[in-house]
């Protein structure tokens, strides 16, 4: 019985560090969660709004990020038919199943800067 039990673990640890490993690797760098979180805050926004909106990212980076999530089907991108042509940039239903991550990071983050700064505005 025991054996059975360590290899049933066992399977399920390797699932689970596996699958910690893809949303790691999908969701790596420092800009992809700054990206999707603005996103779900804004809704629909152009190239040049998010290069805004995301403190100190250059924009050959910001395209790069937008292509790595489009790929992985976590936004949607369009095309307008306007002069100049206009790019908007939008959070897919998959990716919106990224919203309760991205807000507890974001409340870690907020007790962490408390408890460490207090109630120093920083």
């Amino acid at each position: 019985m025991r054996k059975k039990q360590i290899v049933n673990n066992t399977a399920c640890c390797k699932t689970r560090i596996i699958a910690i490993k893809d949303t790691m690797e999908i969701l790596s760098g420092k800009w992809k969660i700054h990206i999707l979180g603005t996103l779900m805050e804004g809704g629909k926004m152009r190239f040049m709004d998010l290069l805004r909106e995301v403190d100190g990212i250059a924009a050959k980076m910001l395209s790069k990020e937008l292509q790595d999530m489009e790929m992985n089907h976590l936004i949607s991108r369009t095309v307008l038919d306007t002069k100049p042509i206009t790019v908007e940039y939008e959070i897919t239903e998959y990716g919106q199943t990224l919203e309760p991550i991205i807000d507890e990071i974001a409340n870690w983050g907020i007790a962490y800067r408390k408890s460490i700064y207090g109630d120093r505005k920083n």
